[in-house]
Formats: structure tokens, sequence, C-alpha cells
């Protein structure tokens, strides 16, 4: 009889234990791949070091494949942090779509809002109506290439804003606190970006702080280049692109 009861028991345990392995809450199973992420970010800093700080890291739909966020750039590596891809495109060959540059543009986005437009110039063409926003360094000559389509293409119905970002050294930080303490910032821009006619000399009370703020703004979003164009979605555009490449990037700003 106690065999018996001893059976029943171990029986009724054992469905118990079956019962719990293969019923997951949703919760359970959330935490135990917050807990598997985790565990891949803390071998991947280990594996880079303390210089590198991870932002996130994800699955990607290949499987033992993880995406690692690093300071705006994505890298790919295994559980262990054993193997690394930098500077890879994942894409999918059924879309063609690029898998890499999907997620950078996702976690680059940036609150369009939240921007300072206060320390930007405001360019306005047409009814104004499409809004950018701009870094750009006033001796990038792929920041002049993009004015001048700007200015001269039949891009239409659109506002600019532009933050000065002098990046290319001491003459960049110069020209763009005299630009910005012109008694007319825009004017003096196109004139130098268009017409290569230098600003005038600021006095010493002009207040020229806006350009280090500005500065200090773009690390924090990351901006590594120049000009660097962001959409009123958040999206951006790296690099003086095409004006049919913009106004097709904003033919699908929602």
């Amino acid at each position: 009889m106690l065999q018996r009861y001893r059976t029943a028991a171990l029986a009724a345990f054992g469905l118990a234990a079956v019962c719990a392995a293969t019923f997951t809450t949703p919760a359970l199973a959330q935490s135990k791949a917050d807990a598997s992420l985790d565990r891949v970010k803390a071998a991947v800093q280990k594996t880079l070091g303390a210089d590198a700080p991870i932002k996130s890291v994800a699955r990607t739909p290949i499987p033992g494949l993880y995406e690692v966020s690093i300071g705006g750039e994505i890298m790919y590596s295994d559980e262990k942090a054993q193997y690394v891809i930098l500077g890879g495109n994942l894409v999918d060959t059924k879309t063609r779509q690029n898998l890499t540059e999907a997620r950078q543009s996702e976690l680059n986005k940036v609150d369009f809002a939240k921007l300072p437009l206060e320390r930007a110039i405001k360019y306005v063409k047409g009814n104004g109506s499409r809004k950018i926003a701009v870094f750009s360094d006033p001796n990038c000559p792929y920041c002049k290439r993009f004015e001048d389509s700007l200015k001269n293409s039949k891009l239409d119905n659109i506002t600019v804003y532009t933050f000065l970002y002098p990046v290319l050294g001491p003459d960049s930080d110069a020209k763009s606190k005299a630009i910005w303490c012109a008694t007319d910032p825009l004017k003096a821009w196109h004139d130098w970006m268009l017409d290569k006619k230098a600003p005038p000399t600021p006095t010493a009370k002009c207040d020229d702080s806006a350009v280090k703020q500005n500065v200090a703004l773009g690390h924090q979003y990351n901006v590594t280049g120049t000009p660097t164009i962001i959409l009123s979605d958040g999206r951006r555009l790296p690099g003086a692109v095409p004006v049919e490449e913009l106004e097709k990037a904003l033919a699908t700003v929602k």
C-alpha cells in the first residue's frame, strides 16, 4: 500500500515537473530572453572593454547571432563573443532589404520635437510645410554641395534648420561663430557656402555659445559626419544625399 502511494506521488510529481517545464508564462519567457541578452551583452562588453559602452543587444533572424549597438554603430556577435562581425551589413536576400541599415536608422532616431531649433539657422523655401534639420560644418565640401542643391533645385515647400556643427578644425569653429554672430546669419551662411564670401568678424559682445552647445548636441546624437540630415519623423540621412533621394524620403514622412 505504501509503495502504491509512493508510486502515485512520484507519478504526480513527475507530471507536475513536466508541466512546469513545458508551460511557460509570457513573463517568464521574457525574463529568460532578457537574461540571455544580458549574458551576451556582458560577454561582448568584457571582450571590447569599458571604452566601448554597449547601448543595446538584440536577436537577429539568424539563430545564435546577436546585434550589438555601440555608439550609433552596429556589430554582430555570437553568444560568447568569441566571434564578432565588424563593419558588415546583414541583408535579407529575399526582400533585398539591408537589415543593418534599417536597424541603424531605427536605433539612431531623433525626437525632432526636442531639437533646440532656436540654435539653428532657419531657411524657408516655398510654404515650408516639410521640415528637416541638418548638422553642417562650414568647411565641409559635401555640405556646400547640399546647400547648392537646396537653393538651386526644384525641391520646394521645405523648412531647413541648420545646426552649425564645426568638427573639421579650428577654422570651422571660428567661421561657425562668425556666421552665427552675423546680423543676418542665414545670409552669412549662404554667402559663405554658395559664394565663398567670408562672414564678418564678430564683436566681442556676441554670444556664440550656441555653436558649442550644438557640438555637444551632435555628440549626444552620435552625429559622426557632415552633413547629417534629420527628417521630421526622426530618421536620419547621412551625407549629401541627392535631391531626388531627399524628395523620396520626405514623401514617406508620416
